[in-house]
């Protein structure tokens, strides 16, 4: 970009407060270039779910959805949720995170005030080489645009976001202060484990058991870290929409470990 398009940018945003029409008129004027990137500052992301996509240098396009809430402010740093999707057939992820965005975890966790961004999956599980990778890069453009609170940021997922939030909790636990995995299959050992975990999994899963989980939950609250465990009876694997009731649960659980 160049000093005068930024110059533009910097006067449009002084003036926009004051005289919304002007600063329209303001805007026509510019080339397109340089509106598009006005209109594109993450800054000026308005409350809402949006569908977006990070392009990156020899690498594939991450798309993603993110979802802002109406409390945000530049001014005050809101949690962040990395909320990772299940397995699609075919391997066609397109749309896939902001469909458990939309079904699930935005529903859920709206009280919370929390930015959250949901990746739609580069390659395969989310333990790839290819979507360790991806997830990180969204995670540094995220903390880099937005207002976070950098001690406020879990990660959840469900199914095979589910084993993908064990996953990363696990392998990155500098990047979160908390995991919530749903309906998945938790990693075979806790040995080594340390961060505070809340598990959401129906006792009438027909495709993860409930079992592993539990042993899990049980194995690291033997092991002194802050672990919990939500059962739930009658929904089946693929009821998406009925783990809403338990993903609510963790709201307090969060503010509690976030202290």
């Amino acid at each position: 970009m160049s000093l005068r398009d930024i110059s533009k940018r910097a006067y449009l945003r002084r003036i926009s407060p004051l005289c919304p029409i002007m600063a329209y008129a303001i805007l026509s004027l510019l080339p397109i270039s340089a509106a598009a990137q006005v209109a594109d500052d993450p800054s000026e992301r308005v409350p809402g779910l949006q569908d977006l996509e990070l392009s990156r240098p020899d690498e594939p396009t991450i798309r993603y959805a993110i979802s802002i809430p109406r409390t945000y402010s530049a001014l005050t740093p809101a949690p962040l949720i990395l909320a990772l999707h299940f397995g699609v057939r075919g391997g066609d992820a397109a749309g896939a995170g902001a469909n458990v965005m939309r079904s699930l975890i935005a529903p859920a966790l709206a009280e919370l005030g929390a930015v959250i961004v949901a990746p739609d999956s580069v390659q395969g599980s989310w333990s790839s080489p290819e979507n360790e990778k991806a997830v990180n890069a969204l995670l540094d453009m995220v903390l880099a645009n937005y207002a976070i609170d950098k001690t406020k940021v879990a990660v959840t997922g469900y199914s095979m976001g589910g084993a993908g939030s064990w996953h990363f909790a696990e392998k990155f636990p500098e990047r979160f202060r908390a995991a919530i995995p749903i309906s998945a299959t938790p990693p075979i050992s806790a040995a080594g484990w340390q961060l505070p975990v809340l598990a959401i999994h129906s006792r009438d899963d027909e495709v993860n058991p409930f079992d592993p989980t539990e042993a899990r939950i049980a194995e690291l609250q033997k092991a002194g870290v802050k672990a919990k465990l939500i059962a739930l009876n009658g929904v089946s694997h693929r009821d998406t929409s009925r783990f809403r009731n338990g993903l609510r649960q963790a709201i307090p659980w969060l503010r509690d470990v976030w202290k």
